[in-house]
């Protein structure tokens, strides 16, 4: 059978077979490679993403060479194999708990608890604009109220919601929302889209008062967390502890962490809330571009994939 299309008439045994090539010529990359490691693979219980991901990212990313791919294959290995052990570092640190780990990349660079945030331009830039990210913050609270108007704070876990923390999601899982006033906050937004935002939610996260995020720690160590002040109660008292490290919050100044340790916080004022902006994104301090855009596209396929198959509410659930 052939079909014809703008004056180029193609063949659907050509197109066959050059489908049959990259297939081929993707499962010998590293990626393609990791995927045939796993102990599934090939078999009725085999993830069919993770079976069409070689393909797909050497038909997005044909430019990229081989070394370019070797930590992305191992967190591909990782993801496909509950039976491969995570590196010693992460898992001799007593701060870090390892057995929430739930998508990790190998070989990235030693971490800590906290980073300087002089060593990233977001914080320098969040910092410069505080008085007008402020200011857009209150614009954006000030549309919800009134008869009719849209309460956009949401608990996005139970634990949030149990801990009096609520957060205005401004990203999910790295990309806009449908329907978002970002007119009310364009300077945020500006700042935020510069950085490649995780796959999880970014925003302004609300603290009430005399109360705290219980300890706890997240599962993917190609993320950072930023978070700057933005409403801070009067003599700082509102703190995180990451590890074995606290901080306090002060207006204008930004803390970044890594959130595979162990954190909680708390806002130990009486009557002031605490309110913080809040940026997941990937780890610009250790990935390079390359890794950083396959990543990107890994997690927004899966999002695509996991809607497909009708999971509304996609979320951590993605890896």
């Amino acid at each position: 059978k052939t079909r014809s299309n703008k004056g180029v008439t193609y063949v659907k045994d050509e197109q066959d077979a050059l489908l049959k090539s990259l297939a081929a010529s993707a499962s010998l990359s590293p990626i393609g490679e990791a995927v045939a490691a796993s102990p599934l693979h090939g078999s009725p219980d085999a993830d069919p993403f993770w079976e069409l991901m070689p393909s797909l990212i050497a038909s997005k990313f044909p430019h990229f060479s081989n070394d370019k791919l070797i930590r992305v294959a191992g967190f591909v290995r990782q993801t496909l194999d509950d039976n491969l052990p995570l590196e010693e570092s992460i898992v001799q640190d007593p701060w870090r708990p390892h057995e929430d780990i739930h998508a990790y990349m190998p070989g990235l660079s030693e971490t800590k608890p906290f980073h300087d945030p002089a060593e990233l331009e977001l914080c320098q830039k969040l910092s410069d604009n505080i008085d007008i990210i402020e200011k857009e913050y209150e614009a954006l609270v000030e549309d919800m109220e009134g008869k009719g108007k849209k309460d956009r704070f949401q608990s996005v876990t139970s634990m949030n919601y149990d801990s009096g923390w609520k957060t205005l999601v401004l990203f999910y899982n790295g990309h806009r929302i449908d329907g978002f006033p970002y007119h009310l906050c364009p300077k945020t937004t500006e700042i935020m889209e510069r950085m490649p935002l995780a796959g999880r939610i970014a925003g302004f996260n609300r603290q009430q008062p005399e109360s705290g995020i219980p300890l706890h720690s997240d599962g993917n160590n190609m993320w950072l967390t930023c978070q700057m002040g933005v409403k801070v109660p009067d003599g700082q008292e509102a703190y995180i502890r990451v590890g074995p490290e606290t901080r306090r919050w002060s207006r204008g100044d930004c803390l970044l962490y890594d959130t595979t340790y162990e954190h909680e916080t708390m806002n130990e004022s009486t009557t002031q809330e605490r309110v913080v902006l809040h940026i997941d994104f990937f780890n610009t301090l250790s990935m390079t571009n390359e890794e950083i855009q396959i990543m990107r596209y890994i997690y927004s396929m899966r999002e695509e994939f996991m809607k497909a198959e009708g999971v509304a509410k996609v979320g951590s659930q993605i890896l």
